[in-house]
């Protein structure tokens, strides 16, 4: 059977719906994999005709093609939001569970999320903090993590997965907890191998300058960093650190090491967005299915002008049908844990 890849639209009054239509102009020829769009049809369909695309989209009822729409939601969303609209931001995140949902009950292979706005969501009265923590919720499991990956112009790749992610900095430290750089430790060192990388060796960041200078400048590393990386060592995975993050990611950038493990979320994404700021990729590691999305957000300043690239997006929904590869020949995705 053909792969089915859902793709959850995200806001509609950003990019989310054009940067998607315009990936799949350009990758849904190549093979026999199928997309289910999960978002608002006659937004789609207006869009795929504004666009000039002239993309196959059908209603999914049909069962049998190769672009299909489905939305969950009763009523479709009128065609003049504006941008921030709370209605967009309520439906994208109706999409977002129900790709999520089906998912879960085996009936697509990945999720490809589409940039949401979280100001416009929390704004709508909804309670959120991020797509990769609803995802999380929903599948019932804590033991999940983000890992951002991309490629250069060279083909360069940098991977990084963040120990946490969406705090003020002035909390980081308060919430780093071995339990927690052994978890990811543990994603990443999969998700190389789920990637088929000849081997996962992992950097992992101190989170003071030059890594605590022995305790000199704080002793994270000394006693929260540096005992996790040993626990990780002693279950032969190859982890090397706490590491001065000025002078790892140059390392980890020049191949010697296959991931980086921050410690917060900007000491990670600042480095990637450097190397692959339009082909970054963002994984939830750790879900009991596939998830991947672009990198980037809803770009509201440039929604409806047709100027959007996709290169972020379609390098997401590619990943996405690597990896449901990797699941097909027989890597087991971890079954939801509390």
């Amino acid at each position: 059977m053909p792969r089915l890849i859902g793709i959850s639209l995200g806001d509609i009054t950003g990019i989310g719906p054009e940067v998607t239509l315009k990936a799949l102009s350009v990758e849904a020829a190549l093979d026999d994999t199928r997309y289910l769009l999960i978002g608002d049809a006659d937004h789609a369909r207006k869009l795929n005709q504004r666009l000039g695309l002239e993309l196959p989209l059908q209603e999914a009822a049909g069962q049998n093609g190769k672009m299909l729409l489905c939305n969950p939601l009763a009523e479709a969303l009128p065609a003049d939001l504006l941008e921030g609209s709370p209605a967009a931001a309520r439906a994208a995140v109706a999409w977002v569970k129900e790709g999520a949902a089906r998912c879960l009950r085996g009936e697509l292979d990945a999720l490809v999320t589409a940039p949401v706005n979280k100001q416009a969501i929390v704004r709508a009265g909804v309670a959120f903090i991020g797509q990769t923590e609803l995802l999380s919720q929903l599948a019932g499991t804590e033991r999940t993590a983000m890992m951002l990956l991309g490629q250069d112009d060279r083909g360069r790749w940098l991977r990084v997965a963040l120990a946490t992610t969406h705090l003020p900095l002035k909390l980081v430290a308060d919430q780093l907890t071995r339990a927690k750089i052994e978890l990811v430790i543990e994603l990443a060192a999969q998700a190389c191998r789920d990637l088929g990388l000849p081997r996962a060796r992992l950097g992992i960041c101190g989170l003071n300058p030059h890594a605590g200078e022995g305790g000199e400048m704080g002793n994270e590393e000394q006693t929260t960093i540096g005992p996790a990386v040993r626990a990780a060592q002693a279950r032969q995975i190859e982890a090397v650190g706490p590491l001065s993050a000025d002078a790892l990611f140059y390392y980890a950038y020049r191949g010697d090491y296959d991931a980086v493990i921050a410690m917060y979320h900007d000491q990670g994404l600042a480095p990637l967005k450097m190397v692959a700021f339009e082909h970054g990729i963002n994984w939830t590691l750790g879900l009991p299915f596939i998830r991947t999305s672009p990198d980037h957000g809803t770009a509201y300043d440039i929604a409806g002008q047709g100027r959007a690239n996709p290169s972020s997006m379609l390098a997401a929904i590619r990943m996405a049908k690597q990896l449901a590869q990797s699941l097909k020949t027989g890597h087991k995705f971890p079954s939801p844990r509390a």
